[in-house]
């Protein structure tokens, strides 16, 4: 066995059995709690791109200008057109109509067009600079954070609730920012820039078309009123739909077995009969939506050209004019929707960012000593010294634990769900920091080592295997970082892996796939052993791991593990209680407490509380 290299520092948990499982990531977004703070927050983090912000705004401002007063442009060279049409068609045929004039009015506008087009360019290219790399910087902050948390933190919270965070919290703010950031400036520099044009031409057909506005949103919103409620049916028959789909197909043998199948015909004709009424409704209402406001605004533009065309005979506009108000109607529409929708974005942005935030000003672990101890060998002696601990301080689980282990002791922890076997394991590891006592590791407590050099003492298999997508030589070398390839081999042969890694079509180079389905499981069990063993731990906590394989494995697994056990202090969290009958000592632990303690054969002998669990695994 190599000597292990001291300068890699980092737990070695070979297994992830009681570290909770991932459940489904939250897709909803809700309203931010306090969207002040939280904006403020946001706002800080574009401080550092303050330059950037502004030359974007006015990049935008610009282009957004540019494209307001080519209409006006346009119509100046439709008017000129025109007089010149109208002139011919009074009787003098000598006139010409200045298409030169036309034509420096079609070069101005080409040159605002590629301008704009230029300037939107340049602004969208900064604008996904910016918050991609707030996105950076927020994933950097969390990923170092993480390493920061407690474990109690994350016996709190689901893992798929903090990747929820890492992912869909920082993505949602990163394309909002990316979304929202130009459109915000663009829709309202086109809102009052239009309003302005609009104004410049004629006030009277500008109050005109506004009052379009108001009688449109009125029917849209008596439309959804309308709508909304056959939708709550619509999506409450979907669900029932689904439910029976799933319901049917789940238990299909069971309703084939009791000649249900006509039942649940008729029972799925119903929910479907109840969801295709309160579709077509729900579709129908809402979709006669487009058609009013079309005609709503059709309705303006007739109101507006009669008015422009009074208007242009009275000589008060030009007849090009009313073109470009015509185009400004259709573009005052566009930044109105723009601006709601927006509000909804920022409200689903800040949300999305205060769970960030949240996330990010977590209480963190208790800073590592700066005197710490360091020893150059741990013999592996570990004491607990009157330790009281509970997850809540008004909920004890650990009363008052006291035993001392020596070097190479092979200790066995049992007992019921709940009596604190796995607590004390995470007490050990330094995962929660007791109450009350001590826990010694050598003599020294153990708050007086980093955390870092604690847990690089420590090696753990688990129940529950941890294997990444990887060669098999890669699994094992993640035990020491620097194992050469023999050490890999030496390290396999005494997990008993050796023999089954020469049997894959690769040997050690096969890559294990994402959900390591192409080994089975005893197979990622001995990897874990061999990854174990590389590492050279001083003290083992171990997770009986026999539970789920074949009797021939199971055997592997023990001599493989007899074979990591020798010399080493363990910690064995049994099951089976068959598996520890030569343990060195076993705990009995009921309630948070040590009820009996000693061999195998004592234990028995008391008729105690041990007597029973073991009799009751054996009754049969």
């Amino acid at each position: 066995m190599s000597e292990k290299n001291t300068s890699i520092q980092r737990p070695r948990i070979i297994g992830r059995g009681f570290m909770g499982g991932s459940r489904h990531i939250r897709k909803k977004v809700e309203k931010p709690k306090d969207f002040k703070t939280t904006f403020r927050k946001l706002v800080n983090y574009l401080k550092p791109y303050t330059f950037k912000i502004i030359l974007i705004t006015i990049f935008t401002i610009v282009s957004t200008v540019f494209s307001i007063i080519a209409p006006k442009i346009l119509g100046k060279a439709i008017t000129k057109t025109f007089d010149g049409l109208m002139i011919k068609l009074s009787g003098n045929i000598n006139y010409a109509i200045d298409f030169q004039y036309i034509f420096n009015i079609i070069l101005i506008l080409s040159i605002i067009y590629i301008l704009s087009s230029i300037l939107s360019y340049i602004e969208g290219y900064m604008i996904v600079g910016i918050s991609q790399r707030i996105s950076y910087d927020l994933r950097k902050e969390i990923s170092k954070k993480i390493n920061k948390l407690p474990l109690k933190y994350f016996d709190t919270i689901s893992q798929g609730e903090v990747l929820s965070r890492v992912t869909n919290d920082v993505d949602t703010v990163s394309q909002s920012l990316n979304q929202s950031m130009s459109r915000i400036i663009t829709s309202t520099t086109t809102l009052i820039g239009v309003l302005i044009m609009m104004i410049s031409i004629s006030w009277q057909m500008t109050i005109t078309a506004i009052l379009m506005v108001p009688i449109s949103m009125s029917l849209v919103r008596l439309i959804v009123k309308k709508s909304q409620a056959h939708f709550k049916i619509q999506q409450k028959a979907l669900g029932m739909v689904n439910g029976h789909i799933e319901e049917v197909f789940a238990g299909h043998n069971i309703m084939k077995v009791f000649n249900a199948e006509e039942e649940m015909i008729k029972k799925f004709e119903d929910i479907n009969e109840e969801f295709y009424n309160s579709a077509w409704k729900a579709q129908f209402i809402s979709g006669i939506m487009k058609p009013i406001t079309i005609f709503v605004g059709n309705v303006g533009y007739v109101v507006v050209s009669i008015l422009g065309g009074w208007y242009a005979i009275q000589g008060i506009i030009e007849v090009g004019d009313i073109l470009a108000f015509i185009q400004y109607i259709r573009n005052l529409t566009n930044p109105i929707g723009d601006i709601a929708q927006i509000s909804n974005v920022l409200q689903s942005t800040v949300a999305a960012a205060e769970r960030v935030f949240e996330f990010l000003h977590e209480e963190e672990e208790t800073e590592d000593v700066k005197s710490s101890v360091k020893l150059k060998e741990i013999k592996g002696r570990v004491t607990f010294d009157k330790v009281r601990f509970g997850y809540k301080e008004d909920e004890i689980i650990i009363n008052d634990f006291s035993i001392d282990i020596k070097p190479g002791q092979k200790v066995a922890l049992v007992g019921p769900t709940g009596a604190g076997k796995t607590t004390i394991v995470k007490l050990l590891m330094r995962f929660y920091d007791v109450n009350e006592g001590r826990i010694l590791i050598d003599g020294h407590d153990i708050k007086d080592f980093t955390r870092e050099d604690l847990r690089s003492n420590f090696g753990m298999v688990l129940q529950d295997t941890w294997i990444f997508s990887g060669s098999i030589k890669e699994n094992i070398r993640y035990g020491r970082l620097d194992a050469g390839d023999l050490e890999i081999i030496q390290a396999a042969k005494a997990a008993y892996a050796h023999r089954f890694i020469q049997t894959l079509p690769e040997g050690y180079d096969m890559i294990i796939n994402e959900e390591a389905s192409n080994i089975s499981q005893g197979q990622k069990q001995l990897i874990t052993i061999a990854r174990a063993i590389i590492s050279d731990p001083k003290i083992l906590i171990l997770d009986e791991a026999t539970s789920s394989v074949d009797t021939r494995t199971e055997i592997l697994i023990q001599k493989a593990m007899a074979n990591l056990m020798k010399d080493r202090t363990s910690f064995i969290i049994a099951h089976r209680l068959s598996t520890i009958r030569d343990a060195d000592l076993i705990l009995v632990m009921k309630d948070g407490d040590i009820v009996e303690q000693g061999t195998h054969k004592e234990l028995l002998d008391k008729k105690g509380f041990y007597y029973e669990i073991y009799n009751s695994q054996f009754v049969a």
